[in-house]
């Protein structure tokens, strides 16, 4: 009987430690692999969701978006208003002829012909600038008035080169000659 005894406890043990192997199989094999794909799936599901939310997000600014880039286009017009255009030499003429009529002291006898290139201030720039030497005589305190309040009428001209000598002896006028660089308005017919 004690044969009998020990062949059904080795028959058990060794049904117990298949039954375990089969289970570290099926734990390890199947239900380890379906978690990790679980996982994997749980992470795709929160991606698509995040650009779910981003794309209902931008779709829901669409209306914003629209009236910046309205507002946006419009500050631009109004900003390229004063640009050169056109007869860029008859641009240029009417626009120092018309300021210069406010400043009665300041005689501008002479304009020079326009010249047309890329923005030399910052590469890739999207407009072109026109640049042409004005000459003349003022009074010193004249020539200062005119040059500020002629900046800060035209945001998009600058004058550079100023340089000054006396006029003459006995005379108190200066005779200036300065570079006056403006840009120019894209697709606008300019002529050389």
């Amino acid at each position: 009987m004690n044969n009998l005894f020990k062949e059904k406890t080795n028959q058990l043990i060794i049904v117990a430690a298949g039954t375990a192997a089969l289970l570290a199989v099926i734990i390890f094999g199947l239900i380890r692999s379906q978690y990790h794909s679980l996982s994997q799936i749980k992470n795709d599901t929160s991606a698509a969701q995040t650009q779910l939310q981003n794309v209902t997000d931008t779709i829901k600014r669409s209306d914003t978006v629209e009236a910046e880039l309205i507002d946006a286009s419009y500050n631009l017009s109004q900003g390229e208003q004063d640009m050169a255009s056109g007869d860029i030499y008859a641009w240029t003429y009417d626009t120092i002829r018309r300021f210069k009529a406010q400043y009665k002291d300041v005689d501008i006898p002479q304009i020079g012909q326009p010249e047309i290139g890329d923005v030399d201030l910052l590469p890739n720039f999207p407009y072109k600038q026109v640049k042409f030497v004005v000459s003349g005589t003022a009074y010193y305190h004249d020539l200062g008035k005119f040059v500020a309040d002629f900046e800060n009428s035209f945001p998009h001209i600058r004058l550079i080169n100023l340089t000054l000598q006396p006029a003459g002896a006995g005379n108190e006028k200066l005779s200036f000659s300065m570079d006056i660089i403006a840009l120019v308005k894209p697709n606008s017919t300019t002529s050389k």
